[in-house]
């Protein structure tokens, strides 16, 4: 079992001076769910190399099992620093493909050629793809095989308006992620704020937010049983 796990390299959080990157747990959790049950977890981001972690992510509250395992992990430590270049992965030999999130894929990965090349041949080989939080921005120009938006018609998740508003990044970030599903044809769903929420529709996996990263892999493993 190989899984591709896509990481933004994008650091800086529009005009405000502050840097972002990817959100620490919605890496861990789902990596070590995945490796737990045998996978094969190769990293990849679109400059390659050290992805940059959102620094807030990295913050003592933001501490979570799997991120302080993550820190005790000189090997997943490595891994993720030498992430392999977007434009020279291959969608054969994988079985699934996984986005974590962070407010970095809006401003890259969802108008990222070679994401959308990648995402459009898992879903058109009928191989899971999963996201959770903001990383189904991915799915911001990727379309199925009938040319309609990939999300168009699937139940889907991501990052609420409202849990956007609450850390204040409404007027800063360059689209809402629950905006651009439901203006691209996706059922848009949602549990309470903060909490766990994730969706399966056929091979497509979506989460709300931060606390949904570990169902998520969990929900993209189960797909591949």
């Amino acid at each position: 079992m190989k899984i591709l796990m896509v990481l933004t390299s994008h650091d800086k959080l529009g005009d405000t001076g502050e840097k972002t990157g990817f959100w620490l747990e919605e890496f861990a959790a789902p990596y070590y769910v995945l490796k737990d049950a045998g996978a094969d977890v190769v990293l990849a981001s679109p400059k390659g190399g050290q992805p940059p972690i959102d620094p807030k992510s990295d913050a003592e509250d933001a501490q979570t099992d799997a991120t302080r395992r993550f820190k005790e992990d000189a090997a997943a430590q490595q891994a993720l620093a030498q992430t392999t270049r977007l434009s020279e992965v291959d969608a054969d030999g994988f079985d699934a493909i996984f986005y974590p999130g962070g407010h970095g894929p809006l401003w890259d990965l969802a108008n990222d050629a070679d994401s959308k090349r990648l995402i459009e041949a898992f879903a058109g080989s009928d191989r899971p793809v999963g996201a959770v939080c903001h990383a189904p921005a991915v799915f911001k120009s990727t379309n199925g095989a009938d040319g309609k938006p990939l999300v168009s018609g699937k139940r889907v998740t991501g990052f609420t308006n409202t849990e956007e508003e609450a850390v204040g990044l409404t007027d800063v970030v360059p689209f809402l992620v629950e905006d651009m599903l439901k203006q691209n044809g996706g059922h848009y769903q949602k549990g309470d704020d903060w909490a766990s929420f994730v969706l399966t529709d056929g091979k497509l996996v979506t989460g709300q937010n931060p606390a949904s990263s570990e169902e998520a892999a969990k929900a993209l493993l189960a797909l591949m049983k």
